[in-house]
């Protein structure tokens, strides 16, 4: 596993076409992001974990 410090509007490529981005919400909260083709499943941990 890769761990990464990144600040708000900082963000991480995956591959060439996936991007991650670090994005704050008006409450203060830290978002992320996420830049894929359509045919790239993503799916929440909690709902991965049923």
């Amino acid at each position: 596993m890769l761990v990464l410090g990144r600040k708000p509007g900082e963000y991480v490529m995956i591959g060439d076409n996936i991007k991650v981005k670090v994005v704050k919400s008006l409450s203060g909260d830290l978002r992320l992001a996420i830049d894929a083709p359509r045919e790239i499943v993503i799916t929440r941990g909690e709902v991965w974990e049923g």
